[in-house]
């Protein structure tokens, strides 16, 4: 049916003149009308169609659209176009539509307040399909499966449980930084090997890896290196024409592999999940060394937490089976590992950038703690600059500078602007973490003080950041679930290594404070070597007196 007036008005006359005109003339008006009428049916879809209202972006290339401009250091250019063309980009990378948001408030109109519709993820079809069976929590697609895993998942790790892991954090971080004073040439290293530890034990119930060559976390770092580098758009074709996904595994050498991979890694992560289980049932007396104040006790075995033994034990209540809990364990730790490094590596470079940083978190250190014990979780209420330095280290570099990206399931208008149903949203965490409307004019410096008041205390956020003062955790449905695990591994970290040591510049080289290294999905900084010295001479003994328990 044509609704448009003019199409309707147009109909009348041909019906009219088709009666006058002689009966010869007939069959060729007739034909005339015909293309009239479609033509006029084309233009009243164009004038009503939603298609008209997409927010405006950059023009690609013909059938490609923007594909080839997607490959690299997309936040910077996402970041430049908002210049250009305003909030909200509109990109078509092969018929695919994506939708870029770059401001805070559209961000959190849009995944936050309208999570029902903005929860679901994009089809990854090697990394999520493939790869990982559907099972990876991070990249599943919304649905039931995906509810109870992420519930699982929220109750392990929430911030009331979260607070069962400081024993474990407190150890890595006294770990750390007698690591970083005994040989500052592997800095990188150690932060590497304690983040994975730490992540470990959380999640697995393990004692302190000695050494980055352990062949976990080696086994592990390679499944999360092969995992973000399949997930990073533009990876692999078959993410664009999802038709290839058919070609038989015998001619597609890159489905043969990821398929390999997929039956590799199950075993690995099931291995270890069972490891838990038989462990709880088998050894529930061993000991763990617990922080009670400011010293270490034992505890019996059966009281000692982790991630994996609460999924162990709310198994039936969330309806997961084995396989799945094993993913969901593993999935915690390939979503934490690498991204709690990278964070502490930003952290090391600013300390080297910003001295006067330093020094000041240092001297609250001294007022609160003193230097005759070291920091425990016990000083959290009142090392408030050292807070804002953890906030400040997420926001300064976001380690995801893009986060992971959402898919619109309906279609949706926002702002006059169409937002069709399949469209991938991306919110740019770097430029909504570095905007000068938000956060000032020195944005892109690294400055704590911003996260704190007139007295020094830590003040309320920007809207929307839920407490954090960034966004580096995400948004609604998909907000990072083990966040509140990962700040106070960040804040002991942080404060133990400053409490012991200060980190200064090797003399004779120069900061890269802009370079960075894509791995995958994760952006950390160009490798950069450390002075570390320690701050007094009863640091170095302290430190290793709180580490005796862990060289037995």
């Amino acid at each position: 049916m044509l609704s448009s007036p003019t199409c309707g008005s147009l109909l009348s006359i041909l019906e009219v003149l088709s009666a006058i005109l002689p009966s010869d003339n007939r069959v060729t008006f007739t034909v005339t009308a015909c293309i009239a009428l479609f033509f006029c049916f084309l233009a009243s879809k164009f004038t009503v169609t939603p298609w008209r209202k997409l927010p405006p972006g950059p023009r690609g290339w013909p059938l490609i659209g923007n594909a080839l401009e997607l490959r690299d250091k997309q936040w910077l250019k996402f970041s430049a176009w908002r210049k250009l063309y305003g909030d909200i980009l509109f990109l078509d990378a092969a018929g695919q539509p994506i939708v870029v948001l770059n401001s805070q408030k559209a961000a959190a109109d849009l995944l936050d307040r309208r999570a029902g519709i903005y929860s679901d993820r994009p089809q990854w079809i090697v990394a999520s399909d493939i790869m990982t069976s559907g099972l990876l929590v991070v990249f599943a697609h919304y649905g039931d499966l995906w509810r109870r895993m992420r519930k699982a998942a929220h109750e392990g790790l929430n911030k009331g449980s979260s607070k069962d892991f400081h024993t474990y954090q407190t150890a890595e971080a006294l770990l750390l930084a007698r690591a970083g004073l005994l040989n500052p040439k592997g800095w990188d290293r150690h932060l590497r090997r304690a983040a994975a530890s730490m992540v470990l034990s959380v999640v697995y119930d393990t004692p302190p890896i000695r050494n980055e060559d352990d062949v976990r976390v080696q086994r592990i770092n390679n499944f999360v290196q092969r995992l973000t580098r399949a997930a990073y758009p533009g990876a692999h074709w078959v993410d664009i024409f999802p038709w290839m996904r058919n070609i038989p595994s015998s001619l597609a050498g890159w489905k043969r592999q990821a398929e390999e991979w997929n039956v590799q890694d199950s075993a690995m992560f099931q291995h270890l999940f069972l490891g838990v289980k038989e462990s709880i049932v088998s050894f529930p007396s061993l000991p763990l060394y617990c922080a009670r104040g400011d010293s270490f006790s034992q505890t019996r075995g059966d009281d000692r937490p982790s991630l994996s033994a609460t999924l162990i034990r709310d198994a039936g209540r969330h309806g997961l089976s084995t396989l799945e809990n094993s993913w969901l364990a593993g999935t915690m730790y390939a979503a934490g590992a690498e991204t709690t490094s990278a964070v502490m590596s930003w952290w090391s470079l600013a300390m080297l950038a910003y001295p006067d940083c330093q020094k000041r978190a240092q001297d609250e250190l001294d007022a609160v703690v003193g230097r005759h014990r070291l920091p425990t979780f016990s000083d959290f209420p009142h090392l408030h600059y050292i807070r804002a330095v953890v906030k400040e280290a997420l926001r300064w570099r976001p380690v995801d500078p893009i986060g992971l990206p959402h898919r619109s399931t309906e279609d949706d208008f926002y702002e006059g602007y169409f937002i069709p149903k399949g469209a991938i949203v991306i919110a740019n965490v770097w430029e909504l973490n570095r905007d000068p409307l938000v956060y000032g004019d020195d944005a892109a410096h690294f400055n704590p003080s911003r996260h704190l008041d007139a007295n020094g205390r830590i003040c309320p956020g920007p809207a929307d950041t839920k407490e954090e003062s960034h966004f580096t955790f995400g948004f609604g449905r998909r907000i990072c679930v083990g966040r509140h695990v990962a700040n106070n591994s960040l804040f002991i970290d942080i404060a133990i290594c400053l409490w012991a040591f200060t980190m200064n510049k090797v003399q004779g080289e120069d900061l890269d404070i802009d370079g960075f290294v894509e791995d995958g999905l994760v952006v950390r900084p160009v490798p950069f070597t450390v002075d570390i010295q320690p701050r007094f001479p009863e640091a170095v003994a302290l430190l290793a007196h709180e580490c005796e328990s862990f060289d037995n």
